[in-house]
């Protein structure tokens, strides 16, 4: 009797061991049975049919990113009382490469702060080295903490710095300002 007990159960385990192929698979399968391929092939086949969406991002060619040479650039330092954005592009306006103290990781307030600040432009210099960029133009905008620290950070990770510039946005009294703010 225990020997028929374990007959159905083994002849269990082995349909639960079959892979169950897709329906959309089996559709794509019936045609190819007839044109003689082995069964390893069919299921080869019928495989990759199922996978087949995933396999077609990874064919796709992936053009060389510094193919060019861009020697000098501008970098955007955007330094707002929330967060710090660094973008560095080339002379016609390009983004060559850019980052933000939310990407680097940082949440909250210290996104806002000088170390935030330091270690974002350390990261756009590191993303702009295979440009072979040596000069950059400075255009600081905004009244964050993170102003100075992203020009020193931009210094120090080799890149020679010719004008400082500051593009924050003044009004010749225009619109009424918004109400002062309390610290």
């Amino acid at each position: 009797m225990a020997e028929e007990k374990n007959k159905p159960e083994a002849e269990d385990t082995k349909k639960k061991q079959q892979p169950k192929a897709a329906p959309d698979a089996a559709k794509k399968a019936k045609p190819a049975e007839g044109a003689g391929k082995a069964p390893a092939a069919e299921a080869a086949s019928a495989a990759s049919a199922a996978a087949g969406s995933e396999a077609a991002p990874a064919a796709k060619t992936v053009r060389a990113k510094a193919a060019r040479s861009v020697p000098s650039g501008v970098a955007h330092i955007n330094a707002t009382f929330n967060n710090t954005q660094v973008a560095i592009t080339d002379l016609k306006g390009a983004v060559l490469a850019w980052s933000s103290s939310g990407r680097m990781g940082f949440k909250g307030t210290r996104k806002s702060t000088a170390y935030a600040a330091t270690v974002v432009a350390q990261e756009v210099a590191k993303l702009v080295a295979p440009y072979r960029m040596q000069e950059v133009e400075v255009r600081v905008q905004g009244p964050g903490a993170g102003r100075e620290s992203a020009i020193r950070a931009l210094q120090s990770a080799g890149l020679t710095i010719n004008l400082i510039k500051d593009v924050t946005p003044m009004p010749h009294n225009g619109c009424r300002p918004r109400k002062r703010r309390r610290v």
